[in-house]
């Protein structure tokens, strides 16, 4: 009886030299030491980049950049470690599938979270399909999360190291999709044990700085990006207190978000005000006190569910749940309407809930990851 083919570091059947990897390269440090890590170790590395947007066009700015400078430190990176580089152009596709919907959704009075859209649509999509297309038997990235085999095949984990998990961008991630990626930094216990591995690779993106906005809305300055995407959409309105006072007017409804305290411009109240809701329709943006923040049920649709049994088997599932990729996960009851449809009630109110984020379901025992789904309506 032949002996079975031992599973390699990626957990398949095969040699490394005999197993092809689409590493999906951004120019940061993460992609590239996995990209490194795995030639290193043998594998057929491929890596690939995507030119996803202009900086000087989205913002009408000469000198801007960075998606070159990227491009270019991805590239130094597959030549010093020797596998061949692509740079495919997904401009249109990005623009399609990520900023257009970003734009429309803060237009429409939500708070959108376009890294997990490209992810969704782009990465893990068309860039899963390219990796197909090149023979590929697995695609590997730098993101901090964790792939584990389980009864009844491969589950997604939270990292190893809290403070760096990403599992909040991914929650949407398929079974057929986890199957094919790999995820190898998932595991490590700080991003320090990433750059120790990059100098130790000798690249020269260790001491690369991470990028801390999203990629197309440099600064963080969303309106500036929205303004010129979509001409005219900042049209000024009131501000209104939920009692129905008239407390001010505003420049546009995109410059505020569910929760925002500062910048309000209606000062000389003697009790701190918060935006509890943006009333797109009538232009307004409406204020009231921190305890109108507060909410318990939450409505989730277009629901990606990675447990054991269908979603719908159950009148109920008691998880932990994340409504901001910035906060802990809080117990709650998942109430399911249909198979990507539910009602979430938090066991303790959360603040700032806001339609366009995310609500992410985790285990309450164990690391797992369960799916998650769409805030699509306010308080």
């Amino acid at each position: 009886m032949p002996l079975e083919t031992p599973l390699n570091s990626l957990g398949l059947p095969k040699a490394p030299a005999d197993t092809r990897v689409v590493v999906a390269m951004s120019g940061g440090v993460d992609s590239s030491v996995v990209a490194a890590m795995l030639a290193e170790e043998g594998y057929d590395v491929v890596g690939v980049t995507l030119q996803l947007y202009d900086h000087g066009a989205a913002l009408a700015k000469k000198g801007a950049c960075c998606a070159g400078i990227d491009i270019h430190d991805a590239r130094r990176v597959a030549e010093d470690m020797g596998f061949p580089h692509y740079v495919l152009d997904y401009e249109n596709i990005f623009k399609d599938a990520v900023i257009d919907e970003f734009a429309d959704s803060y237009l429409a009075g939500a708070t959108p979270v376009p890294c997990i859209r490209c992810n969704e649509r782009v990465k893990f999509k068309d860039l899963l399909e390219t990796a197909k297309d090149l023979d590929a038997d697995c695609m590997a990235t730098g993101h901090y999360i964790q792939r584990m085999m389980g009864a009844n095949g491969a589950e997604l984990h939270s990292a190893a190291d809290a403070n760096r998990d990403q599992s909040y961008f991914l929650f949407s991630t398929t079974p057929e999709q986890l199957d094919f990626l790999r995820f190898p930094l998932g595991h490590l216990p700080s991003k320090d044990a990433t750059r120790e591995l990059a100098a130790k690779y000798g690249l020269q993106v260790a001491d690369k700085p991470d990028s801390q906005d999203i990629c197309f809305v440099p600064n963080g300055n969303y309106a500036s990006v929205i303004e010129k995407l979509r001409p005219g959409a900042a049209e000024p309105g009131e501000i209104v207190h939920a009692d129905g006072r008239v407390l001010g007017e505003h420049t546009g409804v995109i410059h505020y978000t569910i929760g925002q305290r500062r910048g309000l411009g209606i000062g000389g109240l003697s009790n701190p005000l918060y935006v509890v809701k943006l009333d797109v329709d009538n232009r307004r943006v409406v204020v009231g006190p921190k305890d109108m923040l507060a909410t318990r049920k939450v409505p989730v649709r277009e629901i990606n569910w990675l447990g054991d049994a269908p979603f719908d088997s159950r009148d109920e599932w008691h998880v932990a749940v994340k409504v901001r990729s910035t906060r802990p996960p809080r117990e709650a009851v998942i109430r399911p309407l249909s198979p990507t449809e539910a009602e979430v009630e938090l066991l303790t109110p959360e603040e700032g809930v806001s339609p366009g984020q995310a609500c992410v379901f985790y285990d309450s025992d164990s690391s797992r990851i369960f799916g998650g789904g769409w805030i699509w309506r306010g308080n």
